[in-house]
């Protein structure tokens, strides 16, 4: 048999997947082993056991490779992506000096010193001085040196889980270019580690000598070792090509790789992206993140806490039809749908706007969630559907940021994730955004993403755009419904874009008084 397929492998935060898939982008195999996404010792911790991903990968590999499809001397290579920005500090061997820090983790840093000469001065001029202190305060880097310096003492390479995971298999000090977001002294201009002198340094305390060799995307990182095989069952020989982070290899699995499509990410996250050849921040002082295709930028807007919202809802409301689907032994997810169906576009006045979480610049760090409109009318309904209507808004005045800022409108839309597997939210989508929405032909876009990049690493692919047209296809697109639209649009001018600047004062008093945010 040709080995002419390529094995995936996906770590998220709740689940490792190992993916097999061809050269016209199908899924021929997915094993899906669930992970605790972490272990909270202590209120905001969010840690795990590092190894834990690696018995996992095992685990998926030996499902992988135990299907009918999944025939080894099939696959040609190797491409890993992960969740982003969780950290696993090592020692000069390569073994974790402590926990993972994952990405959930809210602990921070309080009282560091501000950075002063002429950076401070620069900060200051550009109102940037809070976000400084906040890529410092929120810096695992930080966290460690203060809160365990023995541990901290230890530190020899500074990793993410994506180059931990690339040392376990095969050996090498090194991670993609493309799995760089953290806080960590990257120049994302310059997708390269910041040069000398760059404000970054003076930030975190990371050495130089600590940082991973970085391979753009499609590059050959190494190869898998006979103990990662043996662990794992992937041939011993067979090449690891980078990728990238989750998110951005979504993007490209779902097909937006030109800058008029928008790609929506219904996960956990919530975020609109576009990519672009050019360096470009939307937000100033807030970069644009690597793009799993070498030399280009995912433009990002975040809603950090996304679709954790849909989880909240479900947790804190959403018992009858979470027991409902017990009895039945069938997904919640459609009795879901049906509470949209109950309630008309607009959910009869109820805004929500969905900043459960501060942000850094745009919305600031004061920033909170907000539902205004409630009447007597209004039932557990009406909530749920304004959370998935507050979502799409805050993603729409991202994709309207992006646009005035590239000059490059967006005319279409892929939406992955796990909440585009909801037709409701998906129309849902289409009628706020007045565009078109489409969904890949997978959901497993991330997967599929890193298979793209092992496929044109590999030579199985001549190039990304060929390998995009080949590999990725839309297998339903919905577009807005008018009468929908028309009130969403009233709804999203003269209410949700007044809402922030309306309420920002009482968020500055109601953070004065009880300290929530806390300052940094």
């Amino acid at each position: 048999m040709t080995a002419d397929r390529v094995l995936a492998i996906d770590v998220g935060t709740q689940s490792v997947r190992a993916m097999v898939f061809d050269q016209q982008g199908n899924l021929l195999v997915r094993a899906k082993v669930p992970i605790e996404p972490y272990r909270s010792p202590k209120p905001g911790w969010a840690i795990q056991d590092p190894d834990l991903y690696v018995r996992a990968i095992a685990e998926a590999c030996a499902q992988a490779f135990a299907h009918p499809e999944g025939r080894k001397d099939a696959i040609a290579g190797v491409a890993l992506t992960t969740q982003r920005g969780t950290v696993v500090p090592c020692d000069e061997h390569g073994e974790p000096v402590t926990d993972a820090i994952v990405w959930l983790d809210q602990r921070r840093v309080d009282g560091l010193p501000r950075i002063g000469g002429k950076w401070g001065l620069a900060f200051r001029a550009a109102g940037a001085t809070e976000t400084v202190a906040t890529f410092m305060a929120d810096a695992e880097a930080n966290l460690l040196a203060r809160e365990q310096p023995a541990t901290f003492a230890r530190i020899r390479r500074w990793l993410l889980l994506s180059g931990f995971l690339v040392g376990r298999l095969t050996g090498e000090f090194a991670d993609s270019v493309g799995s760089q977001v953290g806080y960590e002294p990257f120049d994302f201009k310059a997708l390269a580690w910041a040069k000398d002198g760059d404000w970054k340094w003076l930030a975190v305390p990371i050495e130089r000598s600590w940082l991973p060799r970085l391979v753009p995307p499609g590059g050959t990182i190494g190869r898998i070792t006979a103990w990662a095989s043996e662990a794992t069952g992937i041939p011993a020989g067979l090449p690891l090509i980078a990728a990238a982070g989750d998110k951005a290899c979504e993007i490209l699995g779902s097909g937006a790789l030109a800058p008029h499509v928008g790609a929506v990410s219904l996960g956990t996250t919530a975020t609109f992206n576009t990519t672009h050849q050019r360096y470009m921040e939307v937000i100033p002082l807030v970069p644009p993140y690597p793009a799993a295709v070498p030399g280009r930028y995912s433009l990002e807007v975040q809603v950090f806490r996304g679709y954790w919202m849909i989880e909240w809802f479900k947790r804190e409301f959403g018992a009858p039809e979470v027991a409902r689907a017990r009895a039945t032994g069938t997904d919640a997810e459609p009795l879901f749908d049906e509470l949209v169906a109950a309630t008309p576009p607009g959910s009869m006045g109820l805004v929500l706007q969905p900043y459960w979480s501060p942000g850094v610049r745009i919305p600031g760090p004061e920033a909170k969630g907000a539902v205004i409109g409630w009447g007597d009318i209004h039932t557990r309904a009406h909530l749920y559907r304004a959370i998935l209507e507050g979502l799409a808004y805050a993603l729409r005045d991202g994709a309207e940021r992006t646009g005035r800022r590239t000059k490059v409108p967006v005319t279409e839309l892929r939406v992955s994730g796990g909440g585009s597997q909801s037709p409701a939210s998906v129309q849902m989508t289409a009628d706020i955004f007045g565009l078109p929405a489409s969904r890949p032909h997978t959901h497993e876009t991330s997967g599929l993403g890193a298979a793209i990049d092992a496929a044109v690493g590999l030579g199985l692919q001549p190039s990304f755009e060929a390998a995009v047209a080949e590999m990725t296809r839309v297998i339903e697109t919905r577009d807005p419904d008018p009468a929908a639209q028309a009130v969403y649009e009233d709804l999203y001018r003269h209410v949700y874009l007044r809402m922030y600047d309306r309420l920002k004062p009482l968020y500055d008093e109601i953070r004065r008084i009880t300290g929530y945010p806390p300052r940094v």
